[in-house]
């Protein structure tokens, strides 16, 4: 017998929360290698809980993703924070992220005391930390650890990758003995439509930052493959007309840009050459509507 003791292979979820804008998105994708989750720099972009699966050779990490909590003004804003709570109770692992850059606040606060009370692990992510100097850091550091009893505080940049490898170590050290959750190849277990129709969101809320971040829906109608081409058509669902003319651009010379941008993304997310159908439509007030919400995926 060596005196090596074989570590017990690991398998579990965890999830990252916090303030819109705490950097969550970008973690998930930067500890995956892939683009998975969409991020943009407007907060609340992310809606669907996109799981993103981290294979090691002793562990797998199911990431799921979860919107960011914040005081509803609207009956999407309700079901977000639902969808998020939901996300919580069913984690072994919790990363709570609060940037290296801005104080300590009351959301950072409120979040913290409702992770409190779960059962799941809970780590404090110190995130964004190529935005400050040491000494700043050091202060964040300390004001974040006097917030609650947390397992472990770990600072990392997903920009520039410093201790994201250390994250998952930590964060990997919670989860429960099991056995392997999703087979080898799976990075992600968001049906392709859901993915694609978050890229060309993605595409569509550049450029028009505060405008309209919470206005844009997007819904893949048909993805038909034709040999080696995919065919996508899909709708973006603005709330007014005016917002139609603003996602068009000048003889619809916006629409066009986001038709490429979103289509480099899908060609790499597929892996084939693809044709991409926009049309914008409008459906008003469909944040607060629940039949539109319905059918727009909410």
């Amino acid at each position: 017998m060596t005196g090596v003791e074989q570590r017990p292979y690991r398998a579990g979820f965890g999830c990252f929360v916090g303030r819109p804008n705490a950097g969550k998105s970008t973690l998930t994708n930067a500890i995956v290698g892939t683009k998975i989750a969409i991020t943009s720099n407007k907060p609340q972009t992310t809606r669907h809980v996109i799981r993103a699966v981290l294979h090691r050779p002793d562990s797998q990490l199911v990431l799921v993703d979860t919107p960011g909590l914040h005081r509803p003004r609207t009956l999407l804003g309700e079901r977000l924070n639902d969808l998020v709570r939901t996300t919580w109770t069913e984690v072994d692992v919790i990363g709570l992220c609060i940037p290296a850059d801005e104080p300590v606040g009351r959301g950072d606060r409120f979040i913290s005391g409702e992770l409190s009370e779960l059962k799941a692990t809970v780590i404090a992510v110190v995130t964004k930390t190529d935005l400050v100097d040491k000494r700043r850091l050091a202060e964040q550091l300390l004001a974040v650890s006097e917030l609650g009893d947390f397992a472990a505080v770990v600072p990392v940049s997903a920009v520039s990758g410093h201790q994201v490898d250390t994250l998952v170590d930590v964060m990997t050290g919670h989860l429960p003995p099991s056995p392997q959750l999703y087979p080898d190849d799976m990075l992600t277990d968001e049906p392709e439509q859901v993915l694609v129709a978050e890229l060309i969101r993605e595409a569509a809320l550049e450029g028009v930052r505060d405008e309209l971040p919470h206005s844009i829906a997007v819904v893949v109608e048909e993805m038909i493959p034709e040999g080696q081409l995919m065919k996508i058509y899909a709708d973006v669902y603005v709330e007014r007309p005016s917002q139609k003319a603003i996602v068009l651009g000048h003889r619809a010379s916006r629409l066009k840009e986001v038709g490429t941008t979103a289509r480099k993304q899908i060609e790499e997310l597929l892996g084939t050459r693809v044709y991409l159908d926009l049309h914008v439509r409008v459906a008003k007030e469909w944040q607060r509507d629940p039949k539109q919400l319905r059918k727009l995926g909410f």
